[in-house]
């Protein structure tokens, strides 16, 4: 038998085996429950009718109209203000905000020095 009779057999071979794998991800990829990645995405009646509502407004400012805000500005309320001004004076004083540990850097640490 001469080499090029083997490698065709070879050939042949792996082919069937490259056959049998593609049956086995066929096969496996229908049991799979998770999420495709193809496919429309949905998204709400809500949500399409923000979009449509602000692309509205877009229109009319550019045409010259007066634009009225369907939604109401979100504000911080008083307890998140005073959470996020305390945190940013620890930080301005060197402080971590969630532990009152002084920050010290190695090359500036006063104990490493010789």
């Amino acid at each position: 038998m001469d080499i090029i009779a083997l490698l065709k057999a070879e050939r042949d071979k792996a082919a069937q085996q490259v056959n049998a794998l593609d049956a086995a991800i066929r096969a496996l990829s229908g049991l799979s429950s998770g999420r495709r990645l193809h496919g429309p995405r949905k998204m709400s009646a809500a949500a399409r009718a923000r979009i449509s509502a602000s692309q509205k407004a877009r229109w009319a400012r550019t045409r010259g109209h007066k634009v009225v805000s369907i939604a109401p500005k979100r504000r911080i309320s008083a307890a998140g203000l005073a959470r996020i001004r305390a945190a940013q004076r620890a930080t301005a004083r060197g402080l971590s905000p969630s532990r009152n540990v002084k920050k010290s850097l190695p090359c500036c640490d006063a104990r490493s020095r010789n």
